[in-house]
Formats: structure tokens, C-alpha cells, sequence
């Protein structure tokens, strides 16, 4: 009986330790569980987007896009500070930066694969997604795929026309030169929000689509070239 509570004293003591390190140590990778990291694992599991204004503003702070998705990796989230209702959460995450504690918001709209991060201003309360310009793709879920073409035969035709070889050529235009059209985007359309994509290619042109988010998942529709 002695041997068993001491052994069972050895595995309680290892196991705390064990929690300490992966809490410590591991943050989001280790303990997933936590409130702060399923939402940090939320965002890392969209598209992150930058509009053009909040692109000026970083380049300013000297904030570099690892640097930025780095805040969802180490950062702390002030949920008291945040709009968690409604069908737009705004995140406000602070992390130590250059010896200074900065803030950024991310914004997820409901059922929308984009996140949109910002450089705080006014209140958060009253965050509205970005509707003019463009916003740059900075980072993509950690997936082998996330690209679904839908299966028509005019879109098909229009693969063919593009040279579009399947899912792998869009998914390395998004990831290369990738763009949200804000203006043509519905980020509050029902049932599903629509994000318009546009891909500018080396040879000079432009292809861009209607897409949504269909089980982890970005689904384009059609393709058109400018």
C-alpha cells in the first residue's frame, strides 16, 4: 500500500509539472482548450487580411506581417475589451513589442473565411469590416489544401481558357499575390458572407471570383479575367 501511494504521489507531481510546462511553454500548440487559444487557433485557421489603410499604418510601427500573425502565437487577449457578440468579433490582443505594449484588433465576420487585422481606432464596439479597396493576404489556414473549385462545366471551361491546371494553381496565386476585394465583397450576406478574390498573375492579367467559405473550405464559383 506505502508503494502504491507513493507511486501515486510521483505521478501527481509529474503530471503538474507536465501541465506547467505545456502551459508556459507550449501556450496555444499545447493546451487548446483555453478560451484565449481557441480563439487565437480560430484565427489561425483563416485567411488573414490587411487593408491597404492599416497596411500604411503598420509599415509606420514598423510591423511586419510574421510580426503581426506572431500576436495570435504570444499575445494576450483582452476579452473584457472585446466585441465577443454578434455576428462580427473583434479581438483585442496586446503583446510586447520593442520594449512597448501594442495593440492590434482582429475582426472575424460570422462564417466568413477572412479575419481582417487593424490598428486600433475609435471603439471596438463599433468596429465595421473594411468595405473600400483592397486587403492583402498575409496568412492561410495549415492545411494541405483549402482551395475547393466547384464543379460546373463552365467553370471548368473557364480553367481551361485560364490555364488553371486544378485547386493547387489557385491556392499558390493566393498564396503568392493574393487580394480581398472589399468593395465587391458581402461580408454580411445571407446565408453565407461572399468574399470577392482577386489574383493578379505574373504574365500581366487578372483573374478574380466569387467565393465563400463551404467546410474548411474556400469555394470559388466562377472565374473572370481582366
Amino acid at each position: 500500500m506505502k508503494n502504491f501511494w507513493r507511486r501515486l504521489r510521483l505521478y501527481g507531481f509529474g503530471f503538474g509539472i507536465g501541465l506547467i510546462m505545456v502551459f508556459f511553454f507550449f501556450r496555444n500548440r499545447g493546451c487548446a482548450w483555453l478560451p484565449e487559444n481557441r480563439v487565437k487557433n480560430t484565427f489561425l485557421g483563416k485567411v488573414l487580411v490587411i487593408s491597404e489603410t492599416n497596411q500604411r499604418i503598420f509599415d509606420e510601427h514598423h510591423l511586419s506581417d510574421s510580426l503581426i500573425v506572431s500576436f495570435l502565437d504570444d499575445g494576450s487577449i483582452a476579452f473584457g475589451s472585446s466585441k465577443k457578440q454578434g455576428k462580427l468579433k473583434v479581438y483585442k490582443i496586446e503583446k510586447e513589442v520593442n520594449g512597448k505594449n501594442t495593440e492590434l484588433w482582429f475582426s472575424m465576420p460570422e462564417d466568413a473565411f477572412i479575419a481582417e487585422v487593424v490598428w486600433p481606432k475609435g471603439s471596438i464596439q463599433k468596429f465595421k469590416s473594411t468595405t473600400e479597396g483592397f486587403g492583402r493576404m498575409i496568412h492561410f489556414p495549415n492545411v494541405k489544401s483549402f482551395v475547393y473549385l466547384k464543379e460546373n462545366d463552365e467553370l471548368k471551361k473557364q480553367m481551361a481558357e485560364f490555364g488553371i491546371k486544378g485547386e493547387e494553381t489557385i491556392q499558390f496565386l493566393m498564396k503568392k499575390s493574393g487580394l480581398i476585394d472589399f468593395s465587391k465583397s458581402k461580408l454580411t450576406a445571407e446565408p453565407v458572407p461572399e468574399q470577392f478574390v482577386v489574383l493578379p498573375r505574373e504574365k500581366g492579367d487578372t483573374l478574380s471570383a466569387r467565393t465563400t467559405w463551404f467546410k474548411e473550405h474556400i469555394e470559388f464559383y466562377e472565374l473572370e479575367r481582366n
